[in-house]
């Protein structure tokens, strides 16, 4: 009896364990195949750009270099599912490249905020101001996936837009949590701004009750070749 017993245990144990690791394998094929297709989006601008220029010349200093992948190591699996599956819808190049050096961010604007442009990318909010436009440019994302390093942006930081037409570089002047449907955050301005939005607290479990805003001005212009 303890023999038959110890052989059912030993099973048991066996197909917990290959249960796990098969477990951990999908895990981190979906990983690589979301890295894949983030670089496939930014890979996408650069040759949107290349063509616009009529250059030929190598993407710029932004570009996506071979071998690069995005961080998830702050994301939610859930968002990193979300994002592997939404990239088998083809939604055509971004509008363009945004970039947090300090945070590690450099992420596609996709034209929209909805769910399939927020799980590959962050999106223009509609009804703000355009790429490369004066006025204020809303961009959205999500706080478990693109977004989540801005918990430790600042004031001063840089913020580049990089578009097929030009690179704007824009400095962190303000960083505020406000309720969901506080939208005077996006309200036109006069000069060239871009507002962040994103849900607030970034850990909360749930819908989370916040949104957290961060504002940014225009300082520096660079022509696109």
């Amino acid at each position: 009896m303890r023999a038959s017993l110890k052989r059912s245990l030993g099973w048991v144990e066996a197909g917990f364990y290959l249960s796990g690791i098969a477990l951990l394998s999908v895990f981190f094929v979906l990983r690589f195949e979301g890295e894949q297709q983030r670089e496939a989006g930014l890979a996408a601008f650069e040759a949107a750009s290349t063509a616009v220029s009529g250059t030929g010349q190598e993407p710029g200093p932004h570009a996506l270099l071979p071998g690069e992948a995005p961080d998830q190591s702050l994301w939610a699996d859930k968002r990193i599912r979300e994002y592997e599956q939404s990239l088998a819808v083809d939604a055509g190049p971004p509008l363009a490249v945004m970039k947090i050096g300090k945070l590690g961010i450099e992420v596609p604007v996709y034209d929209g905020a909805s769910d399939l442009n927020l799980n590959r990318g962050v999106g223009r909010i509609r009804g703000t101001a355009r790429i490369d436009a004066n006025g204020n440019l809303g961009i959205a994302g999500h706080r478990d996936g693109f977004f989540r390093g801005l918990k430790d942006i600042a004031i001063g930081d840089a913020i580049q837009v990089r578009s097929l037409e030009r690179e704007v570089t824009y400095t962190v002047s303000s960083i505020d949590i406000v309720d969901p449907d506080d939208v005077s955050v996006l309200s036109p301005t006069d000069n060239m701004s871009v507002t962040l939005v994103t849900c607030y607290p970034f850990y909360y479990v749930g819908h989370a009750p916040k949104r957290f805003i961060v504002k940014a001005e225009a300082e520096h212009f660079l022509a696109i070749n």
